[in-house]
């Protein structure tokens, strides 16, 4: 595979049972890549090797005042010197090339996991964990993949430089033999401290991007509460806790870094040491000690990749442990289905709760627990969080439809939806039957004062659906971003509409103009809304209720208000005492030996209701 065949028609099916794992599947699928520049390794690192032979050929033919030998080993450096240059080029060409084929690969295999797990990833993982797994993760696993090449050619090249000196010059030879495996060695035990080290590094930075990224997301929140001070001092904390980190890390490793540098010295005197004494008493030549000398000298070069592939493991072992876990989440259903291959219609009925949504209503969903809300609305939509008997829809099990027929029968918005950068006319350009026109959709969620603010904050748009909406639309308030998620999800006009608390961020005045915008333009379609909002209850053609997650009461809105306590007391958010109090006057009757009021303080009561009947009926 070569950069410009990039990317993989298939990136094949990985193997995410753990971190290692991962990397060894990752290194067994570039095989031919690794193959290429073994090769091109070993080339560069044997010419790079056998120059100090060369060297020491030429000192003794100058000694030795021999012409035809001194011009062979000018010829042989020449050599040496144009397989370096050849060797050295496509190394880095085939090192370059695995590295980035094997990030593409890893990146289309985390794309490939995020769209068949849709919504339910974020929900399994946070955000920011994929956000660092597809960018920062991906590099650091391709560069230990593409590494482990090199290293092994340089690993053979110093095996190859030990057995030629051995066999060229003995005497020195065996100090160089025994001398080099301990200076590549000598590292190993302080690998584990440094990498626990790095991991400590990497997690206290972790935490820190998390609180920035959390106080950069709620800084209006902050400023109103008064709360930038304390958030500052708690990452400022958090900062330090990072350099502090980072300080012992990078002790460690300037301490791996001083042996690679210590311990070949140590052994260069050793070997000169040795060599002069052998040169003395005559049994080795000039040339022989300058040769094992040099070559003492170049080895260092192939070493320090020793260093390289420990840092590379330690760096991309837990981004692949992370890696590894997101690709090994699965969907609870199939995404290829057995079912229907029409899209069916009808009933929305979940068997776990026994709610019944009516095709072509307007069915409201009352919860007291906002949590449960939350895992109906997935459930209903087909992403279900656990295993359990699927929602049906017209009696046809949502786990039975291809994935692409659930999402388009079905369609779900979250309490807290999310708006991607780009323009107002990107952002509705949604797969839709093209029934609903945008401006509809708009007006139906009552955007208008948000298409007023997108234009005012845009210098180059006068025209709204050319304004651009920042990133998650942080310069827009929580009830206009809602909004737009609202027109966004009519735009896209699905049978079956659910809305999980579509209107908690807008006043009750706007709020009663969406619930009849909504009815107007939801007809002839299911819409199922999660909300315990009495506008919207009260235009709703049936309100279910549910309690300690079953169907405790269904009805029209006014009904249960007044027939079902439990009901009131999550609509109107009363207390417990409110509630008994409430009862008692409900069940109180006065006793037959008390006078009745006469019609003269009736009538004075009447006229006291009245205005209050009409602030309900306005609201």
């Amino acid at each position: 595979m070569q950069i410009q065949d990039l990317p993989y028609s298939d990136p094949g099916v990985p193997d995410a049972r753990s971190g290692p794992r991962l990397l060894w599947w990752l290194g067994r699928n570039q095989l031919g890549g690794q193959c290429g520049a073994l090769l091109w390794g070993m080339l560069h690192f044997t010419s790079v090797c056998a120059l100090p032979f060369c060297v020491g050929l030429a000192v003794q033919a100058a000694v030795d005042r021999s012409a035809d030998r001194l011009a062979l080993t000018g010829g042989l450096m020449l050599l040496c010197g144009t397989a370096i240059a050849v060797g050295d080029t496509f190394l880095h060409r085939a090192a370059v090339t695995n590295w980035i084929t094997a990030a593409a690969r890893l990146q289309q295999l985390l794309a490939r996991k995020a769209a068949h797990l849709g919504s339910a990833l974020t929900r399994r993982v946070a955000a920011g964990e994929v956000v660092t797994v597809s960018t920062g993760d991906v590099e650091k696993i391709g560069w230990f993949v593409e590494a482990v090449s090199r290293f092994t050619a340089a690993a053979l090249t110093v095996v190859a430089v030990c057995v030629a000196l051995l066999i060229y010059q003995p005497a020195l030879g065996v100090v160089v033999a025994v001398g080099l495996p301990v200076v590549a060695l000598a590292v190993l035990p302080l690998l584990p401290k440094a990498t626990s080290r790095a991991d400590v590094q990497r997690e206290k930075a972790g935490r820190a991007t998390e609180l920035a990224s959390d106080t950069v997301a709620g800084l209006r929140v902050l400023r109103g509460i008064g709360g930038e001070d304390l958030f500052l001092d708690r990452y400022r904390r958090a900062s330090q806790e990072v350099r502090h980190a980072a300080v012992r890390s990078a002790r460690m490793w300037s301490v791996i870094s001083a042996l690679q540098v210590l311990l070949p010295g140590l052994l260069l005197i050793v070997v000169v040491l040795r060599g002069v004494q052998l040169a003395r008493e005559g049994r080795i030549t000039v040339g022989e000690l300058v040769t094992v000398y040099s070559a003492v000298m170049i080895v260092n070069y192939p070493l320090r990749h020793f260093v390289e592939i420990a840092m590379a493991y330690s760096f991309s072992r837990p981004s692949a442990q992370r890696a590894a876990r997101v690709l090994s989440l699965e969907r609870l259903t199939d995404t290829e289905g057995s079912g229907a291959t029409e899209l069916p219609g009808g009933d929305l009925f979940d068997p776990a709760t026994g709610l019944r949504a009516p095709a072509l209503g307007f069915t409201a969903v009352v919860c007291g627990d906002p949590d449960l809300a939350g895992r109906l609305a997935d459930r209903l939509g087909g992403h279900a969080a656990e295993p359990g008997r699927s929602v049906l829809l017209g009696g046809v099990p949502l786990d039975e439809l291809p994935l692409d027929q659930a999402r388009t029968a079905v369609l779900v918005q979250d309490k807290d939806p999310v708006l991607l950068s780009g323009t107002l006319r990107e952002l509705l350009d949604v797969p839709a039957s093209g029934t609903v026109r945008a401006e509809d959709a708009l007006a139906a969620a009552q955007c208008a004062d948000v298409l007023d603010a997108l234009v005012q904050g845009s210098l180059d748009a006068s025209d709204p659906m050319d304004a651009r909406i920042t990133e998650r639309g942080r310069s827009l308030s929580g009830g206009q971003r809602q909004r737009l998620a609202l027109a966004r999800s009519l735009v896209a006009d699905p049978e079956v509409l659910v809305l999980d608390e579509p209107t908690s961020a807008v006043d009750s005045h706007t709020e009663a103009r969406i619930a009849d915008g909504l009815r107007r333009l939801r007809s002839g379609r299911t819409t199922v809304v999660l909300t315990s909002s009495p506008l919207l209850l009260d235009r709703a053609d049936e309100v279910v209720f549910l309690h300690e997650g079953q169907v405790a009461a269904t009805g029209k809105h006014r009904e249960l208000i007044g027939t079902d306590p439990r009901y009131r007391a999550v609509v109107t958010r009363e207390t417990e005492d409110e509630q008994r109090e409430s009862a008692a006057n409900d069940t109180a009757a006065p006793p037959p030996s008390q006078e009745r009021p006469d019609t003269s303080d009736g009538a004075a009561l009447l006229g006291a209701l009245e205005p209050l009947e009409e602030i309900e009926e306005s609201a």
